[in-house]
């Protein structure tokens, strides 16, 4: 079943790849209109109820395949000037000339009543005048047909239909008892748009408010670094390019002052060793207490006391974390350490190997099961690395395409972490994060690579982030 927000993934990722919405919102009001005069028979006389949003031109576009064989009334709950969008307001023009006021209606005349009053988008309270249609329509002795969902449906007022022409998949909380009969049909989403991520994930993103203060779009915690100063720098860096407010690094002595010195954005913090050591867990633990999310593993290496503390944090941690890098080796010693823990692990193959026991196939269509099980298993979501990306939480995945050879150059992997902590620190969800993540990370390096070629850097992948967000986030603006 898909939520309201995967049908708009769906929507935009369809447009990405070349099947706009105008498409498919034509063949959502056919396919409506064929059920109608397959299931009833042609000479019916059929009253179409329209709302102003997308919903609404579906029944716009379903009255005009209607209106030759059939006597059609298309019923605008809102005068023409409400309708929200270009496309809805373009298919009703091509209907205005059998349109008229809803109220205006005698609902005894319909045979067959269309429900295209309100979509997937409804929540809360149904406003007026979709609340008195809804009854109105409710109460009629017509046969009865809900446009994709039923109107209303999870609020106190609802729709309820004979039939729910639905499109893809079932909607979320539909049901025989709340829908009637629930035809599924499809209208033209590619098979690559429900199978790879692309700008419709930026649904999840979180857009600042207007009267946000430092702080409240995400604090991070970085824990890395000793043997490694750049991997927790690359991935401070690419949080705060993804949208974050603060990031904290806490890193061994050793390390501190390169990292201190790599940007002014970050707030350092020194440990007391040179490495990652049990002493410090009581210091990571209050940093902890002021951050959204935590990243474990950038650049910490692999020295048996290292790992050790790195297990003693995450199985204490009760913040979303990211584990990555060094942090992997760490887990591999002790994966019960993730029991109960919400957050995302980063490996690529080998790494994939060393924390599950298990030796991936080379082509990635037969990684992904595995990949799957895993996820399950240890109740987190993996976002595993490679050509394509596979990202999965144990129920669903998503595949990421984007990016490029250049991206072997070391770093692009701490970059990628630091967009995933960054995302969750907001809010989002792991699995949501990783996916985001992926393509904006490959997408940055797409950006990079048609600049520099092979020559890319690292850095050159977190300077191209902000024009990935520019770009896929001005339509939620």
């Amino acid at each position: 079943m898909l939520s309201h927000q995967e049908v708009k993934v769906l929507d935009i990722n369809s447009e990405y790849l070349g099947t706009p919405v105008e498409i498919l919102m034509e063949n959502a009001g056919r396919s409506v209109a064929e059920f109608i005069e397959g299931r009833f028979g042609k000479g019916k006389r059929i009253g179409i109820f329209c709302g102003t949003g997308n919903n609404g031109g579906d029944g716009f576009v379903a009255a005009r395949y209607l209106r030759d064989r059939n006597k059609v009334q298309v019923l605008m709950a809102k005068p023409r000037q409400n309708i929200k969008t270009e496309l809805a307001r373009k298919n009703f023009e091509k209907t205005a000339e059998i349109s008229l006021p809803a109220e205006d209606s005698e609902l005894k005349q319909f045979d067959i009543i269309v429900d295209a009053l309100l979509g997937i988008g409804t929540h809360g309270e149904v406003e007026e005048p979709y609340r008195t249609l809804i009854e109105r329509i409710n109460s009629s002795s017509s046969r009865i047909v809900s446009i994709d969902i039923p109107s209303g449906l999870g609020t106190d007022v609802c729709i309820r239909p004979d039939f729910t022409i639905t499109f893809h998949d079932a909607k979320m909380g539909m049901d025989r008892r709340n829908s009637g009969e629930i035809v599924v049909v499809d209208i033209g989403v590619p098979q690559d748009a429900m199978k790879f991520v692309g700008p419709g994930e930026f649904v999840y993103y979180p857009i600042p408010g207007s009267d946000s203060h430092k702080g409240d779009n995400g604090r991070v915690l970085i824990i890395g670094g000793g043997p490694y100063t750049g991997a927790p720098a690359l991935a401070g860096l690419s949080a705060y390019r993804i949208g974050v407010d603060l990031v904290h690094i806490a890193t061994p002595a050793m390390s501190y002052i390169p990292i201190a010195s790599y940007s002014p954005n970050f707030i350092v913090h020194r440990l007391s060793s040179d490495s990652l050591v049990d002493e410090d867990l009581d210091s990571l633990r209050l940093l902890t207490e002021k951050v959204d999310a935590v990243l474990i593993g950038p650049g910490a290496g692999d020295d048996p006391e290292t790992h050790n503390t790195i297990l003693k944090f995450v199985r204490a941690c009760n913040k979303p974390v990211v584990i990555d890098a060094d942090g992997l080796g760490a887990i591999s010693k002790g994966l019960d350490v993730l029991d109960g823990k919400k957050g995302v692990v980063t490996p690529h193959a080998m790494e994939f190997k060393t924390i599950s026991g298990l030796t991936l196939p080379a082509d990635y269509e037969s990684r992904v099961e595995p990949v799957k099980v895993f996820a399950k298993r240890i109740g987190m979501t993996v976002l595993l690395k490679g050509r394509i990306d596979i990202v999965s939480n144990g129920e669903t995945v998503k595949l990421n395409r984007t990016g490029n050879a250049a991206m072997s150059v070391g770093g692009t992997g701490d970059v990628l972490a630091g967009q995933v902590v960054g995302l969750m620190s907001k809010g989002v969800e792991p699995f949501d994060a990783a996916r985001i993540s992926a393509f904006t990370n490959g997408f940055a390096g797409d950006l990079a690579f048609a600049k520099l070629g092979f020559s890319l850097l690292a850095t050159d992948v977190i300077d191209e982030i902000p024009a990935v967000l520019k770009r896929f986030l001005e339509r939620f603006k």
